[in-house]
């Protein structure tokens, strides 16, 4: 029973990401391309050539751990939409500390920083995790208007307080050159995404080994169950808040030091990194392996779109409405336990066995 809703979970990832594809073909035959070999090129200069793959990788680190952020509080039925504000003000500080940071040497500028970004990517949930597990205050709510509130409170700080006089446009000054993640050849990819790996190998633990990983499962099954059988569900909220704050904060962080260099009004892209964590997580069914390729596969998307605009006459537009598509497609089930032909003929069965 339970390989059978692994492979239904899989199946419903599947599907959404093959329709989506085969309606972006009719669009693109409708411009006059080759769908195939627009995507073919696609594909080719992401994956299939060294620099494109280091690139995939690179751009994919922080997905992975925003995907793993929304992941790990999903799972449990608790719906932090702030993961887009703790990204944000982890990378905000990581970036404003870093450019003081002249005198450090490289590992220790680089330690600080990322443990500033995972210390105000806490701090940021821990207001609305108090809120929910003490007040039982809408998380949804409110890490939602949390997320307004930070933008503007950072426009004005990047604007004002920390602005980068020196800069034609409004940013903070460039991190020092100490902490900044350094390249490794003429590809994009830094240390940063070894340290991912590290950060999900640990939320794999954490999830799928530990005993906080089947408190996690039955919060989402069923919270006042769990919490009529002893787990105190209240710390368990706080304490998954925080994991989710923490890796959103570092990486923020690492985004910063190992791409961005300095904040700008559009450091997190649009629509941001924590909401295509989101999508990732929900094209991954909120399993840490499946956030991992989900993250790989949507930063190919990212990374080939440019190549596509190069080589064909398709614009790179096509990709968000790819996305667009997906995450329309996500919200339906195209398989469960009463559409699948096996689960029908089963149900056959029995009956005939009944009779």
């Amino acid at each position: 029973m339970k390989d059978k809703k692994v492979i239904y979970e899989i199946l419903n990832s599947i599907i959404p990401v093959f329709l989506a594809f085969v309606i972006g073909g009719f669009i693109i035959v409708a411009l006059g391309e080759n769908p195939f070999t627009t995507y073919w090129i696609l594909i080719k200069k992401s994956l299939l050539t060294a620099k494109g793959f280091a690139n995939t990788l690179h751009y994919a680190a922080p997905m992975i751990l925003t995907g793993l952020a929304i992941a790990i509080t999903f799972k449990a039925n608790i719906f932090n939409m702030g993961v887009e504000g703790s990204f944000v003000l982890g990378g905000f500080c990581a970036g404003v500390f870093a450019s003081s940071f002249t005198n450090f040497d490289p590992i220790t500028a680089k330690i600080v920083c990322l443990t500033l970004g995972v210390v105000f990517g806490m701090l940021f949930s821990l207001i609305p995790a108090l809120l929910k597990a003490y007040f039982k205050v809408d998380e949804m709510v409110v890490t939602l208007m949390l997320n307004y509130a930070l933008v503007k409170i950072l426009e004005f700080l990047a604007t004002g307080p920390f602005r980068d006089l020196s800069s034609g446009y409004v940013s903070t000054p460039t991190v020092s050159k100490a902490s900044m993640f350094l390249r490794f050849g003429n590809t994009r990819l830094t240390m940063f995404f070894f340290l991912t790996l590290i950060a999900f190998t640990i939320v794999y633990i954490i999830m799928k080994k530990s005993k906080l990983g089947y408190e996690i499962t039955a919060i989402g099954a069923n919270c006042s169950f769990s919490e009529a059988c002893g787990m105190r569900v209240k710390r368990k909220i706080i304490i998954l808040m925080l994991i989710s704050g923490a890796l959103a904060g570092f990486g923020g962080a690492g985004y910063m030091l190992s791409d961005q260099f300095n904040y700008t009004l559009s450091f997190s892209g649009t629509p941001g990194m924590g909401w295509d964590g989101m999508l990732i997580s929900l094209l991954g069914g909120h399993s840490p392996i499946g956030v991992f390729v989900a993250a790989i596969f949507y930063s190919v998307l990212k990374t080939g779109s440019d190549n596509i605009n190069l080589y064909t006459s398709v614009p790179k537009e096509i990709v968000a409405v790819i996305q667009s598509l997906i995450i329309l497609l996500l919200a339906i089930k195209f398989i469960n336990d009463r559409t699948s032909f096996f689960s029908k003929k089963s149900r056959t069965l029995k009956l005939k066995g009944a009779k």
